[in-house]
């Protein structure tokens, strides 16, 4: 459905630096964090918390007590009169929780909601599950993040599995995916030139402590790759036989992102520029056949296109999540679009991947990105587990 009330506050959302798996937030309880990092980011903003009328949480990772989820992060962030719910869609959890949020304004129940994504690949649980039935009485053991990369209970294949199986269906070479990689790794660069100004505009660097103690501070993503065309040709595929290789695909990650969704008058309120306005515009979503994920974010964009009643063509900026290389050379195979217009600043191929916040970055990415071309009209759309994928539709009048 087409959505007209619902509106982002310009500079009013955030993201942490990406962190490396096992690096410097992998002991950091994502909630905690991303309370710490929200409650800093409104007050720079200055935005008061317990000015929401509720919170969208986002986490796919269970920790310590995030069965508290939302009621739990909401306190900590000085709101402990609000709630909302707890959303976990795999990567395709940041534009689920916005499309809840955005259902709440667009029918008038609530003003202002904050969303907020959590994840920490690294470091995650060791799950047993009891079975007295089993051998012996022995239960079953689960490692949430490696055993769901590794196999998919429907389509049976592991998450690589269904780059392989596109790669093959759509005849696309290793050659398509190096050069791929290289250009969303040279658009990343871009990000960082003249110190970083780009990243700036959203991100909020991270205290690194020891204890009690405060030993640096993360102001950067943390575990990029620097990517040569040799470098790439050099590497053997992940799956012998196959044509998919670790440079080509994204790396584990951790990190948060929050962003405010609201009513056009609140959104004048909150904006840090008046002359800027963000709405949203639709959602869109889609499934395909079995073990053929990279090829989801396709039909859910033209899901969001449809609703919100305009063209690819129509569009001023494009982000995915692309998970693979394959991703983005299907992607633009399909719409007929030159790759260099797509993921302009950075894409999650390059800057990591700790799920639940992975597309929301990428929605701030794109608004921005939106913003410094004079305005327009900008999609998000990125695949998630299940063969399955979200889309989201802005427009940003400046």
């Amino acid at each position: 459905m087409p959505y007209e009330k619902v509106f982002i506050p310009y500079g009013a959302y955030w993201s942490t630096p990406f962190a490396r798996w096992q690096g410097s937030l992998g002991q950091r309880h994502s909630l905690e964090l991303a309370a710490e990092i929200g409650s800093a980011a409104l007050a720079a903003r200055e935005i008061n918390p317990a000015g929401f009328d509720g919170l969208v949480l986002g986490i796919t990772v269970p920790q310590n007590a995030s069965f508290y989820g939302a009621p739990w992060v909401a306190g900590m962030l000085g709101a402990p009169n609000i709630t909302g719910p707890t959303v976990s869609q795999a990567c395709a959890t940041s534009v689920r929780m916005l499309s809840i949020a955005a259902q709440e304004v667009e029918c008038g129940q609530y003003e202002s909601l904050l969303n907020i994504a959590a994840d920490r690949t690294s470091n995650g649980p060791h799950i047993y599950y009891p079975d007295p039935s089993g051998p012996g009485g022995k239960g079953i053991a689960e490692d949430p993040v490696w055993d769901n990369f590794g196999r998919d209970p429907w389509a049976g294949g592991a998450m690589v599995s269904t780059a392989e199986n596109v790669a093959s269906k759509e005849g696309i070479s290793r050659e398509e995916q190096d050069a791929m990689t290289l250009l969303r790794y040279s658009q990343y660069e871009d990000s960082l030139a003249d110190d970083c100004a780009f990243q700036h505009r959203y991100m909020v660097p991270v205290e690194l402590r020891r204890g009690r103690r405060t030993i640096g501070t993360l102001e950067q993503d943390e575990g990029v790759h620097p990517t040569t065309e040799d470098g790439l040709a050099n590497l053997r595929p992940v799956v012998e036989g196959g044509v998919v290789t670790f440079g080509a695909q994204t790396h584990p990650a951790d990190g948060n992102v929050g962003l405010v969704m609201c009513t056009e008058e609140r959104a004048k309120e909150l904006s840090s520029d008046s002359g800027v306005s963000i709405r949203v515009r639709s959602f869109g979503t889609a499934r395909v056949d079995k073990g053929l994920m990279p090829m989801a974010a396709v039909p859910a964009a033209q899901d969001a296109l449809d609703s919100a009643g305009i063209t690819i063509e129509d569009c001023a900026g494009i982000k995915t999540h692309n998970p693979f290389a394959i991703n983005d050379v299907y992607f633009c195979r399909q719409f007929g679009l030159q790759p260099e217009t797509v993921n302009r600043y950075g894409s999650p191929l390059i800057w990591g991947h700790p799920q639940a916040p992975t597309g929301l970055r990428a929605v701030i990415e794109l608004i921005e990105e939106l913003t410094l071309g004079g305005g327009g009209l900008g999609l998000f759309s990125g695949c998630a587990a299940g063969d399955s994928a979200m889309a989201v539709v802005v427009e940003v009048k400046c």
